[in-house]
């Protein structure tokens, strides 16, 4: 009986420091997903400082979740852990790519290669948001940009053609992006049409009243560019 309750003392030890090391990973995982969250908040508000201020914050916090968890891989590997690490990719590479800089590595963030593909097909979303806050002000080449950007990002997702357990569920997310970006295309069309029309409208209403030559052929003319 002394030997199983030395057993049973040691054994509640490693229960001890294991239950420690995962509060202390899920207290850092929540405060890095608020991190994550308002760094994008910031860089779609054109806040570069609170951007850099929260992406320094989110690293931070990165390091000392991995540093909690780095004695127990079953804890690393847990749900919250890689989710709050894939916001933390998600984060990274909406910022760096609205704000038209290189885009950061696995090896660059120290994520394992299913999260960064996963947070990688959740910035399609982020560019999407971006692009229609764009497109209240009219069409611009920002917004192709931010779409051509999306395609890349497609283009790499799906050809992870690889079971679910590998790639942790990538496949659905990759279909949703395909959806999100399809939308954004059509966007992008619906708003690039009515600036052609509203130019074509504006040209007509020019010549209709600088009253120089017939007005109808010049009707004419107009109408069929604003279709075009």
């Amino acid at each position: 009986m002394d030997q199983l309750e030395s057993i049973s003392e040691k054994i509640r030890t490693q229960f001890d420091a294991k239950t420690t090391a995962r509060d202390q990973a899920l207290v850092h995982a929540r405060a890095l997903t608020r991190s994550c969250s308002q760094a994008i908040r910031a860089v779609h508000r054109d806040d570069d400082e609170s951007m850099a201020a929260q992406l320094n914050e989110a690293k931070d916090l990165a390091d000392q979740l991995r540093k909690a968890v780095a004695a127990y891989p079953d804890l690393y590997f847990a749900g919250y852990t890689q989710d709050s690490l894939k916001e933390f990719v998600e984060a990274n590479i909406t910022c760096a790519l609205i704000k038209n800089q290189a885009m950061p590595e696995p090896q660059d963030l120290d994520v394992e290669a299913n999260t960064y593909l996963n947070g990688l097909s959740e910035v399609v979303g982020e560019l999407r948001r971006r692009c229609l806050d764009i497109l209240r002000n009219g069409y611009s080449q920002e917004a192709e940009r931010l779409l051509t950007q999306m395609d890349d990002i497609y283009a790499v997702l799906v050809t992870m053609d690889y079971p679910d357990a590998i790639t942790n569920g990538l496949r659905r997310q990759t279909d949703i992006a395909r959806s999100i970006i399809e939308k954004t295309r059509g966007d992008i069309t619906v708003s690039i049409r009515g600036e052609h029309l509203e130019k074509a409208l504006s040209k007509l209403s020019e010549q209709l009243t600088g009253g120089s030559g017939p007005a109808a052929p010049k009707l004419s003319r107009s109408i069929d560019e604003a279709e075009e």
